[in-house]
């Protein structure tokens, strides 16, 4: 992976950028509750620059969108990041991450693949029977890994067996690498994939000298987003800057 940019951002040609907000939508972190979200549209020879810039105001990116929580009466929602020099593995993870010691992994363009898909649903049959992503296509799956303005990569982690185990969707910043979406083999927990491809991602961070690794929001009293606060010591972007995460009860 190539992380240094070639262009300066005092050269960026400086034109107009357009956000809108989208209708309100059943929340699908916090129950009874509706969610908005503010989003502009990447593209251009400059997407990934002005895509740095949103990712420090604390957007994520979909597709060739970039977008925030926009909520009238909530601000649950805080992005997360990891400042990977200072990541501080509990003893579960330092088990788990050398038990996984023989996984291979490598970093693949953008691209679509059939395995990659029957995993994909099998992992969201599994874990998200009541979501939207259960019902996509592989068009819709296509479009979820190619459709990107940024530097993309896909991480495939395979056994020694070359069985497909997890795939992460990562974009690639100028100050660390950002997972936009994770799926896995949810067979067995005790394997924890999830956990594992973030340790690994951190580790790859580390490695490639980038000091920060985005893992999305995180969403106190959200069962599913409680991992996040697992990988010490996090930070979230709340009121407008960055801080450490307080404490989780």
């Amino acid at each position: 992976m190539t992380h240094h940019r070639q262009k300066d951002r005092r050269y960026v040609q400086h034109r107009p950028q357009l956000f809108y907000t989208t209708d309100p939508a059943p929340c699908p972190y916090l129950p009874g509750r509706l969610e908005r979200k503010l989003i502009t549209a990447l593209g251009g020879p400059d997407a990934d620059l002005l895509h740095d810039r949103l990712a420090l105001a604390g957007f994520r990116r979909s597709h060739s969108m970039a977008y925030t929580p926009a909520c009238a009466n909530c601000r649950a929602c805080m992005s997360l990041r990891i400042p990977v020099k200072h990541f501080q593995p509990n003893r579960t993870q330092q088990k788990l991450f050398r038990r996984h010691s023989d996984i291979s992994v490598t970093l693949h363009p953008p691209i679509p693949t059939e395995e990659q898909f029957n995993l994909f649903q099998i992992y969201q049959t599994a874990r998200h029977a009541d979501g939207e992503m259960v019902s996509m296509s592989w068009d819709d799956y296509s479009a979820m890994i190619a459709h990107t303005p940024i530097p993309t990569y896909v991480v495939e982690f395979r056994t020694t067996y070359d069985e497909l185990v997890c795939v992460s969707l990562i974009d690639a910043l100028s100050d660390g690498l950002s997972a936009v979406y994770t799926f896995y083999n949810p067979t067995s927990k005790a394997d924890s994939w999830g956990t594992y491809s973030i340790l690994w991602l951190i580790h790859y961070a580390k490695l490639i000298k980038l000091p920060q690794l985005y893992l999305g929001y995180y969403v106190p009293g959200s069962p599913k987003m409680a991992y996040k606060a697992r990988f010490e010591p996090a930070e979230v972007f709340h009121n407008g800057h960055w801080g450490p995460l307080p404490p989780v009860p």
